[in-house]
Formats: C-alpha cells, structure tokens, sequence
C-alpha cells in the first residue's frame, strides 16, 4: 500500500516527535557533505533524519515516483520548486513547516542560513531511484537518473574542460 502525501505527513509526525524528544540517533554535522540516518523502512516508506550546514543543499531532482513528505525540525531550509507554466520558484522552509508532495514533484533544497538545520523526509514506496535536472527554456531537462535507496544521492557531474 502507498502512502499519500496527506499521510506521509502524518505518518512523519510521530518520528518528528521522536527525534524532538532525543530518542533518535544523535544529529551530526558533517562539512563535507549533508549528514543522513535512515530512522524506519517497511514495504510502504522510508523515513531519513538530514542536517544541513550553512550552504549545503541538494541538485534540483526527484524521488523516481515516490510521494514524500518533509518536516523542518530546526533552522530553515530554502526549497526551490519547479512547476510547468511557472517555472522554479524559491519558498522559504522555516522550523515546523511540513510539507507533502505527490510524485512528479521536482526540487531542491538548501541551507541559506547561518545556522544549520535538521530535517526529516520520508518517500512512499520508499525510494528506489532519483532524477536530476537543469532548466531550459522554462522546461526541464533530465541531466541523469541514478539508482538510490537514499535521499543524499548527489548526481556527480565532470567540470568542462
């Protein structure tokens, strides 16, 4: 059964509750890349503990199908969304906002704070693969897609030469 994005939210309530009464594994900050712990998987989600250092964030992407749901549990995060008509819009993601989301959703996220942050996501079915884009002419261009079962997959893309 595949959770909605309605219920995924709902669902991360209880591992957000968790983790803001410390009994999930302790929060790390990395400075090379964005730290990551899987908290809980079964058939139908996956549930992922993210911080974010100051100027981390993730490539514009989606979830390969997967609806998914995240919790700001600290600090902020800055999304960037693309919509077809509209193109990317940037929303500001501050402690406490959830947000669900359907699965041809495109995205990304960062930390353009001064303070780090900590979120939790979770993807319904749990994640499998993920594709990255760029924008042009107002559409999405598919830069790559990468077999993953976690949401810190980086598309590594060579420097011109």
């Amino acid at each position: 059964m595949r959770l909605d994005p309605a219920e995924l939210v709902d669902f991360g309530r209880f591992f957000a509750d968790e983790v803001a009464a410390g009994r999930c594994p302790f929060v790390h900050d990395n400075e090379d890349q964005r730290w990551h712990q899987r908290l809980y998987r079964d058939p139908r989600v996956d549930i992922w503990l993210i911080s974010w250092l100051p100027s981390q964030g993730t490539q514009l992407h989606d979830h390969g199908g997967s609806s998914g749901a995240f919790t700001v549990l600290s600090g902020a995060l800055t999304e960037t969304v693309y919509s077809l008509g509209a193109g990317l819009r940037d929303v500001d993601r501050g402690t406490g906002c959830r947000v669900g989301f359907a699965g041809h959703y495109v995205h990304d996220l960062r930390n353009i704070a001064d303070q780090p942050a900590v979120s939790m996501h979770s993807y319904s079915p749990p994640l499998t693969r993920m594709t990255f884009y760029d924008v042009e002419g107002g559409m999405l261009a598919p830069i790559a897609t990468v077999a993953t079962d976690h949401p810190e997959t980086e598309l590594e893309v060579p420097e011109a030469s």
